[in-house]
């Protein structure tokens, strides 16, 4: 039993002894107290270079089989007329959601199906703003449900590279100014973190012009104004102040 004691005695004192130079480096390399957190951002306006259309189309009946015939047919011709304009990194064309839902009604205090209700849809996006715009006014047997001008990630990411420049440059400089005015000489950069803002698409309503009765001529253009989108870059982190 003594012996178990004194080697457990011995061990203990071995791991102690190796802790220390650990725990005295600590003590001897605090955390910098002249430490300043700062942030800078860059931003610039770019004209938005996509333009999403989505067309939809809602069919209701008795017959279930019918109302997706309907729906069917109309969305094969507008797909029809998008791929004559679908073009790789210009325009690309996709279909959306197809539902298909029963229409209740009740009578005598007893719920039953009266009829079916269905939609589809077809996305149309891409940077060739004027064949797109003119395709909405061929596309006769789907109506636009949603526009949206966005900025392409080709464009977006041509722009970030000097917006990033700017950014971390405004970054050394106020801390350059600000490590002045504690009275310091100088700072070295600690930890950084470089965040990019994505340009969020701009929704717009269904142009009226789509608001005609059924059979109406359907041959104009969309009218567009694509706008501005921000670039925006922001550095955040720290620096230590020195003299």
């Amino acid at each position: 039993m003594k012996k178990r004691l004194h080697r457990a005695a011995w061990a203990g004192l071995i791991l102690g002894s190796a802790a220390l130079p650990a725990l005295a480096q600590q003590a001897a390399s605090p955390l910098p107290r002249d430490r300043l957190n700062l942030s800078a951002t860059a931003s610039v306006e770019v004209t938005r270079d996509t333009l999403g259309v989505v067309f939809s189309t809602t069919k209701d009946g008795n017959n279930a089989a019918a109302v997706q015939l309907a729906l069917k047919q109309a969305l094969e011709a507008a797909l029809a007329e998008a791929k004559k304009i679908a073009k790789p990194g210009q325009v690309e064309v996709q279909t959306g959601n197809f539902s298909m839902y029963p229409r209740y009604g009740s009578k005598n205090g007893q719920t039953y199906i009266n009829g079916w209700q269905g939609s589809a849809e077809l996305m149309v996006e891409g940077k060739n703003i004027g064949a797109i715009s003119e395709l909405t006014g061929r596309i006769g047997t789907m109506n636009i449900a949603r526009v949206g001008y966005s900025l392409s990630k080709e464009a977006r990411e041509q722009q970030e590279s000097a917006v990033v420049a700017q950014a971390i440059a405004q970054f050394k400089a106020r801390a350059a100014e600000y490590a002045k005015q504690f009275g310091f000489s100088a700072y070295e950069i600690g930890e950084v973190s470089v965040n990019t803002q994505d340009a969020a698409p701009m929704p717009m309503a269904a142009p009226a012009l789509r608001m005609k009765a059924a059979g109406a001529s359907m041959d104009e253009a969309l009218p567009v104004e694509a706008g501005k989108a921000t670039v925006s870059v922001s550095v955040n982190g720290s620096v230590v102040m020195k003299r």
